[in-house]
């Protein structure tokens, strides 16, 4: 992607069903969960670089002994800085930190606030008594804070702070206080003596009870894991299925990723073994050891994000990488006509090296264009002259499309330069390119990348080392639709203004004198926000069904061509109903469509529409 955008956080979640010394005796080391976790954390890297966590809870431990532990790092490699404090620490003569049957870790890309430790998941609720400790972790973001908010205070509490983590901690653990004492006078009125009746607790607690008041008026995506300080342990997923998550489970582990490969990798276990937590559903893992299924909320139409199969999730998933080679794949016609077909004088390539699968995919495109015109080539000469020369032959069948590496990027380079001109500079050169290959003022030069968000980094940088290269014209091609609208389910895009779709949309309403139509959508916005929210509606898509995709597109062209480019620039976005075909079992496409999956996406787009034109340069929930 040439605009980095942060997005969904990553989840990890173990459970060894078996006592400890199993693991030591069958794979020679007490810390196999550990090592396990490390694993499933490296192997979704991607899902998070701003900070890491994990916490362990041991099962069945004496009075006075730790049984909680937690290791949290905002370090620039966390995951490497948490593991290598682990190691150090249990090494200590008598150390059984971080020993547990439950295990738990997060990847954090923060999309709000700052990168200080305490930002960093999993979240912990203490308690003397073992089944009211807490500990909370997760791929979420919430629409409806505020409102959650006030509940909480309704109820008598006092929140440090107005967050969905602060937020969503609270509210599980008063729900789990309530389900705590109403096991306790359960024991009381069987006449159980204390200990006896934290022993039915621990039995007893039942997390469908504290999970659907919980989740009951949450607006939003999410996929949360959660351990209780007895060794119950949860995996809630949202109604529409945004956030994913999938699970394996044997005789041995239970085990939660955000990835399918990565319980692949970790377990060596046949996709068809891996589920998804179906929407709406709990994955519940008792003390005991028993697994089920729950479900909490009503599961809605499912809307999982196709953003995960564009670009998020890693392409080593089998459906993912074949939904990419697709979405490459559908963008050949179009870039076809755009070269006038000139497959002779045009170099095919990719930025960034994300983008690859969609490039195997454009040039499948590409030479399945080829193989018929070769036929009807091949028809057509014999046709007119009666039989066709082994030259002739020879020419056609050679013909083939130009694949080469064109940029590469280098190593973030430092903007130590404060001075805004210098920095454009160095931000200039973040790409290298390869030369030699393009022929100057012959080659056309096509560029697929898996989207573009703001455009920024490809009008100050990308294009400008590409017209070094001197093509005749420079394709660049999106394998996501325009990106028009703000996400609040987890990824960094909640400016409005940020978009280089909805920057040309106000250019063209601006060159067609039709700016009135902003002050007008900005009223009815307003208008919205004073409805229930399940009443809303989405007012942007109203300006946005002024101008085709066509129009869109051409005007995105020239807000990002610089202006001292000397070749010929065409971008070109992916159209959603081929976004649909490559990637039929995830139909998230909120930010490309504005069709929000929950009511809270309306009141947030209505939000964000609000603060571009009030100038408030604020996230939308």
């Amino acid at each position: 992607m040439s605009d980095a955008i942060k997005h969904e956080c990553g989840i990890a979640l173990l459970r060894l069903l078996k006592p400890l010394d199993y693991y030591k005796q069958k794979y020679g080391s007490e810390y196999y969960g550990l090592k396990k976790l490390y694993l499933l954390l490296e192997k979704q890297h991607n899902r998070g670089q701003d900070g890491a966590g994990i916490v362990t809870i041991r099962l069945n431990p004496e009075p006075g002994e730790r049984y909680i532990s937690r290791k949290r790092s905002n370090q620039s490699n966390p995951i490497a800085d948490i593991f290598k404090q682990i190691d150090t620490k249990t090494k200590e003569p008598g150390s059984n930190a971080y020993m547990g049957e439950v295990l738990m870790g997060h990847l954090r890309y923060g999309t709000f606030g700052g990168n200080s430790i305490e930002n960093c998941h999993p979240f912990l609720r203490t308690n003397n008594w073992m089944s009211r400790n807490l500990a909370i972790c997760g791929n979420f973001n919430f629409t409806n804070v505020d409102e959650l908010f006030q509940q909480l205070v309704d109820l008598g509490q006092h929140p440090k702070e107005k967050s969905d983590n602060v937020t969503l901690l609270e509210k599980i653990g008063h729900f789990l206080d309530e389900e705590n004492q109403r096991v306790f006078e359960l024991g009381k009125k069987e006449g159980l003596e204390n200990n006896q009746i934290s022993k039915k607790i621990q039995d007893e607690l039942n997390l469908e009870n504290v999970l659907k008041p919980t989740f009951k008026k949450v607006d939003g995506g999410y996929a949360i894991c959660g351990a209780i300080g007895h060794g119950d342990a949860f995996v809630m997923r949202d109604p529409s299925g945004i956030r994913p998550a999938f699970y394996y489970c044997d005789d041995e582990i239970v085990v939660v990723t955000s990835e399918r490969p990565a319980i692949q990798t970790a377990f060596d276990v046949p996709l068809e073994q891996i589920k998804e937590i179906t929407p709406g559903c709990a994955l519940v893992v008792k003390r005991d050891g028993s697994i089920s299924e729950v479900k909490i909320l009503e599961p809605l139409e499912k809307k999982s994000c196709s953003f995960e199969r564009i670009y998020f999730s890693r392409g080593n998933d089998k459906d993912i990488y074949i939904e990419r080679k697709k979405l490459g794949y559908y963008l050949a016609p179009a870039v076809l006509k755009e070269i006038n077909y000139d497959i002779k004088n045009t170099v095919f390539s990719y930025i960034p090296n994300t983008a690859d699968k969609a490039f195997y995919g454009l040039i499948d495109g590409v030479h399945n264009y080829l193989n018929n015109w070769k036929i009807y080539e091949v028809e057509r000469i014999i046709k007119e002259n009666g039989s066709i020369t082994s030259q002739e032959l020879e020419e056609i069948m050679w013909l083939r499309p130009r694949r080469e590496k064109i940029a590469i990027k280098d190593g973030k380079l430092r903007t130590f330069i404060t001075q805004d001109s210098e920095r454009d500079d160095m931000v200039a050169h973040i790409y290298d390119v390869t030369y030699g290959v393009v022929r100057r003022g012959i080659d056309n030069l096509v560029m697929i990348d898996d989207s573009i968000v703001r455009g920024t980094t490809l009008k100050q940088s990308i294009l400008r080392i590409l017209d070094r290269l001197g093509p005749k014209k420079v394709v660049v091609l999106s394998s996501a639709p325009h990106i028009r609208y703000p996400d609040c389910y987890g990824i960094d895009m909640s400016k409005m203004g940020d978009f280089v779709a909805f920057q040309a949309l106000i250019a063209l309403l601006y060159d067609d004198h039709k700016e009135h139509l902003i002050k007008q959508t900005y009223e009815l916005c307003k208008v919205e926000l004073e409805k229930a929210i399940p009443l809303m509606r989405n007012c942007v898509k109203d300006l946005y069904d002024i101008y085709s995709e066509e129009q869109l597109s051409k005007k995105i062209t020239e807000i990002l061509t610089p202006e001292d480019m000397k070749a010929e620039v065409s971008i070109i976005y992916q159209n959603i109903p081929n976004l649909h075909k490559a990637c039929p079992d995830n139909l998230g496409d909120w930010y490309f469509s504005g069709n929000y999956p929950t009511p809270g996406g309306n009141k947030v787009v209505n939000r964000a529409f609000i603060n571009y034109v009030e100038k408030n340069n604020q996230r939308a929930y």
